[in-house]
């Protein structure tokens, strides 16, 4: 079992920056791909990023790479999303997951275990 805990939302101006947390809890917790998604009022989740285990490959939705970075500490059960040069667009509440049994998956109906999101807010 994994719980986990998004923290770092807020409001931002555009071209700014946060840095999501999320704190997870749980023994397995380094051997799960773990991914951050998003969800706009009156859009579907998306996939924004997503990192194997190791931390060694790294994915993310092309409507944010090259401004965010998905990081991992297995010794302190963290991962991260820096999030840079933010955009108007990228207001959402961001959701941390876990899955299990996957080298990578965007597929939000394979992940075993989700957070209950922070709001980020991108002001023009």
């Amino acid at each position: 079992q994994v719980q986990l805990v998004e923290s770092g939302g807020g409001l931002v101006q555009a071209g700014g920056s946060l840095r999501l947390s999320c704190a997870a809890s749980g023994r397995t917790f380094s051997s799960y791909f773990m991914g951050w998604f998003r969800q706009a009022p009156g859009k579907e989740r998306e996939f924004v990023a997503g990192i194997s285990w190791s931390g060694g490959s790294t994915y993310y939705a092309d409507s944010v790479k090259g401004r965010f970075t998905i990081s991992r500490d297995n010794a302190k059960n963290f991962v991260y999303l820096q999030m840079n040069s933010l955009k108007p667009e990228d207001t959402a509440v961001y959701y941390c997951a876990g899955c299990s049994g996957v080298v990578y998956t965007r597929r939000i109906d394979e992940y075993d275990y989700w957070g209950q999101g922070t709001q980020v807010t991108v002001s023009s």
